[in-house]
């Protein structure tokens, strides 16, 4: 039997920069690449394309990688665009049809920040568009370095990050936006001091979301590779 295929949704820069001439790229940061390498997976980059594609592209995968990046389009969740915020509608439409598709074919779904927030939109929930008029806990770090924690992160007693996390721990944060009405479809994995939601759950349909992110710290923090290897060897 061969490895766990896991297919890791791209995003696009249609200005790479002057080192790579300018070019329009499809990428996605090697957090999650080298992440699941290192669980023994074999990671398959997905290239943004036409939704009606999706079900071929979820076909040659056995799992399915959200990535982080833009905000989610409010559009999708029936309310209107109150900040500035950075969308990008291709990317949307595209992964929603992944996740549909995954669903369909009875795929795992590992979703990370935007990810995260896109899953629990799909499933009728949804977001606060700016996290600053609701908290005083900084959730984009920067300039803290990535691998860095820095907030408390508190588990569920029943959630498979419990083993990985104990019950309280630190996990680094880079979002602005966040899960407001959590969809009914999930189970509330962590949360952080000011009550906002960290992670989510579907153990029967073996969907994992976590808000922040695994990809920027595995080399540094071992709990953060723990993470890879439950996607790749267990959900």
């Amino acid at each position: 039997m061969g490895r766990v295929v896991v297919g890791i949704a791209a995003n696009e820069a249609l200005d790479a920069g002057e080192t790579l001439h300018h070019l329009a790229i499809s990428y996605t940061p090697n957090g999650y690449v080298q992440g699941v390498q290192q669980a023994g997976g074999l990671p398959m980059v997905i290239p943004m394309d036409s939704p009606e594609l999706a079900k071929e592209y979820i076909s040659r995968v056995d799992k399915l990688i959200l990535a982080g990046g833009q905000d989610v389009s409010p559009r999708y969740y029936k309310q209107k665009q109150i900040v500035q915020g950075s969308y990008y509608d291709k990317r949307d439409k595209f992964e929603l049809a992944l996740m549909d598709e995954a669903l369909k074919q009875g795929k795992p779904i590992f979703a990370v920040c935007r990810g995260m927030q896109l899953m629990n939109v799909f499933f009728g929930g949804n977001l606060k568009q700016e996290l600053h008029t609701f908290t005083d806990v900084v959730h984009m770090q920067d300039p803290i370095p990535k691998e860095h924690p820095s907030h408390a992160l508190w588990t569920t007693e029943s959630s498979v990050l419990r083993p990985i996390y104990g019950e309280k721990d630190q996990v680094n944060s880079f979002h602005n936006q966040g899960v407001h009405q959590l969809a009914s479809d999930f189970q509330v994995g962590a949360t952080c001091s000011d009550g906002l939601v960290e992670a989510i759950e579907n153990a029967e349909r073996r969907l994992l979301g976590v808000q922040w992110h695994p990809d920027f710290a595995f080399m540094a923090q071992p709990k953060e590779m723990k993470v890879f290897d439950y996607v790749v060897n267990t959900l």
